[in-house]
């Protein structure tokens, strides 16, 4: 059974579609990942969570849907939480979309 969804082949955060417990091995498959085929679970995320399918840095965008729907506010690693203690929205917010 499928564990993550990942919407876009742009996105750098999936979806779990169940409940993931850490240690957890994901099967990806996306063009930009260089070979790489799985990302373990770094802590428990619950379902409808995202979670991070490369490293991200600080500042760096988080992309969902193929579009810009945060910034990271720490660096996060692959196999984390994506949620509101590492990510800062930038939807419907004019301040902070890119130009």
């Amino acid at each position: 059974m499928q564990k993550v969804l990942i919407i876009n082949e742009n996105d750098n955060v999936a979806v779990a579609v169940q409940p993931l417990k850490k240690g957890d091995k994901i099967d990806i498959n996306m063009k930009d990942q260089e070979g790489i085929d799985k990302i373990r679970v770094r802590q428990d995320i619950p379902l409808n969570y995202k979670i991070a399918l490369k490293r991200i840095k600080k500042g760096e965008r988080i992309m969902k849907y193929g579009q810009t729907i945060g910034k990271a506010i720490k660096d996060i690693k692959e196999g984390e939480c994506v949620h509101t203690d590492n990510v800062e929205s930038t939807k419907g917010r004019g301040d902070l979309q890119e130009k």
